[in-house]
């Protein structure tokens, strides 16, 4: 349908008038009829301007504002709005320096030189537009291109998107990375007439099999599906109207002709199938100097750019212990299991294991968009499961289950999700007091001296000494099982239990908890009493003991050392007196 003005006759202004109106609604009308992937998508991909027509839909300048960085003529710009990521690739215009192909390159040609060359008109890119996004478990690629001014209004236009797996370069010089199998090439078709729609194939790259170009073998491009005619694509051409690019370095007006858009639903098409994963990192476009064939020369060259485009996410899992760093093993179960997914930690993420202070963190990439669960097992000896929280960048989500508290919840909705759920456990501390009293009356006896030993090595601060209330009290221990024995008894007091005694430690606790809850031992000394006899002759010489000074009673420690201006002496000292009297009877037989 073409619509215009008839300039043969003056027209009364209401004619003029009405025929515009009739231009405006047919437009409008046009931009609101948008097809199946665009309807499905949000994305008005088939109306042919870059404006968001409807609310709540997405269009290119909905990416408005946009930065532009690098080289001027060769600058990109990166985005993501409503979900959307965007890639815009600028390209040098009616130049020799302008990149492009040496002359008679194929689509089949891997690798092809690049040459500085000014594209014919029609082929002269400007720039080129990628957006994606991932939509009810459904990839959409939108693309869009924009051209020089057109010497003509019904200028064909043929260009071709290809998104690239691989990272290998092409050599020295070359901008574009050698193809490898399952590349996608997608190009687009306007045979230049303002009733036509473009027609959009898909190709992808096989190193065995048919060809599209039968005379060629493989490596090469397989052959090509009708997107379009299939359902899964659509688009339009601005060949009615004028258009406003916001979008670009600096806005613009583009004419007829000039800019063309593309909607494609990559999931219908079978590019990214159920449970199995698919990625590209870098797309570029060219324009092909003629018709959907392969056989069409290469001319114009913009990009490439990296664009990360594909159906699946990556899922790690993080465990802490606090404190950090502790050689402790934990137990993990997922629902990962399967698919194209690869772990760093296990080649079966069903069932994994991790540890604070060697492998901590498994990382598992191509994990398929959909639901999927990480649940901790049992808690070791001496730990307890504290949280776990998760943190996801895209549409991705991850949360702690309401019911289960150790399991997390994991959505991979789009490729390219993130999520990454760390998991917490507290080592169990617990604590021992040690008590010191008297035999004989209960009271607390302060400065005794006691050791505390895990496996044979006094603990940090040991040995300990009690304090006026007569306790020791060590806390922030792990559980397990730890010695304690008095080593040494203040002045004027005995020991009356010098053996090591296991204490197992298995309850959380610390000495500050308002009710104390660890574990307790407790100890008793006897106070001591020293007695001593003497004898000396009175000065005659003649008296003398007639047996050694001995004492009956006693539980002390005996002596016989001498005392200054004593003849004889014994002293017994460490007499333990308990809870009951001590009789201490001593002889004493002198001599007649």
């Amino acid at each position: 349908m073409t619509l215009g003005i008839a300039r043969r006759r003056a027209k009364p202004r209401w004619a003029v008038a009405a025929a515009t109106v009739s231009l405006l609604t047919f437009i409008a009308a046009s931009a609101v009829q948008a097809g199946a992937v665009g309807t499905a998508s949000g994305f008005e991909d088939d109306d042919g301007n870059l404006v968001i027509n409807s609310a709540g839909n997405m269009d290119w300048n909905g990416f408005d504002p946009t930065v532009w960085t690098g080289t001027p003529s060769l600058r990109q710009s990166t985005k993501t709005a409503s979900g959307w990521q965007f890639l815009g690739l600028e390209d040098r215009q009616a130049t020799t320096s302008d990149t492009g192909f040496a002359g008679g390159t194929k689509q089949d040609d891997n690798c092809p030189d690049i040459v500085g060359s000014k594209a014919p008109n029609k082929d002269d890119l400007k720039r080129a537009y990628v957006s994606s996004q991932t939509i009810n478990g459904h990839v959409y690629l939108n693309l869009a291109w924009v051209r020089i001014p057109q010497n003509t209004t019904s200028a064909s236009a043929h260009i071709g998107f290809e998104f690239n797996k691989g990272t290998t370069s092409c050599g020295t010089g070359s901008p574009l990375v050698q193809r490898s199998l399952g590349d996608m090439l997608i190009v687009y078709d306007f045979e230049g007439s303002s009733t036509d729609n473009p027609t959009l194939t898909l190709r992808r790259w096989v190193t065995s099999g048919a060809c599209e170009i039968s005379s060629d073998s493989a490596p090469c491009w397989g052959p090509a599906t009708n997107l379009t005619a299939g359902g899964f694509a659509e688009g339009k051409v601005n060949t009615v109207a004028t258009v406003s690019d916001t979008i670009a370095p600096t806005d613009e007006t583009l004419g007829l002709n000039e800019f063309g858009e593309a909607g494609i639903d990559l999931t219908g098409a079978g590019v990214f199938g159920a449970n199995a994963c698919e990625g590209f990192g870098s797309v570029y476009a060219v324009s092909r100097s003629s018709g959907n064939s392969g056989t069409a020369q290469m001319k114009d060259l913009a990009g490439p750019g990296n664009f990360n485009l594909n159906n699946c996410g990556t899922v790690t899992i993080i465990k802490h212990t606090n404190p950090a760093g502790l050689n402790q093993n934990f137990g993990f179960t997922s629902t990962l299991a399967g698919g194209q997914i690869s772990c760093t930690s296990d080649a079966t993420p069903a069932s994994f294991t991790l540890n604070d202070a060697a492998t901590d963190t498994e990382t598992c990439t191509n994990v398929p968009i959909g639901s999927y669960t990480v649940t901790e097992g049992a808690n070791p000896a001496g730990f307890a499961f504290n949280d776990v929280t998760c943190t996801a960048t895209g549409s991705g989500s991850g949360a702690q289950d309401a019911t289960v508290p150790k399991q997390a919840n994991i959505t991979i909705a789009a490729g390219g999700d993130t999520v990454t759920c760390t998991y917490v456990n507290d080592q169990q501390l617990g604590a021992i007091k040690i008590s010191k009293t008297s035999s004989k009356s209960g009271d607390p006896i302060q400065g005794v001296s006691f050791s505390i030993k895990s496996a044979g090595t006094g603990i940090t601060g040991s040995p300990f000494s009690t304090d006026a209330n007569g306790e020791i009290c060590v806390d922030n221990l792990a559980f397990g099982d730890y010695s304690v024995k008095e080593e040494s008894a203040p002045t004027g007091w005995a020991i009356d239990d010098s053996t090591a005694h296991t204490v197992t430690v298995d309850t959380n606790a610390k000495c500050t908890d308002a009710a104390y809850v660890g574990e307790s031992i407790a100890f008793t000394d006897t106070p001591t009493a020293d007695i001593q006899v003497r004898f000396r002759d009175g000065g005659s010489g003649e008296t003398a003991l007639e047996e050694a000074l001995s004492c009956t009673g006693a539980n002390g420690t005996s002596s016989t050392t001498a005392t200054t201006g004593w003849d004889n002496t014994l002293t017994i000292s460490g007499n333990k007196i308990g809870s009951t009297t001590l009789t201490i009877t001593c002889t004493i037989k002198i001599d007649p």
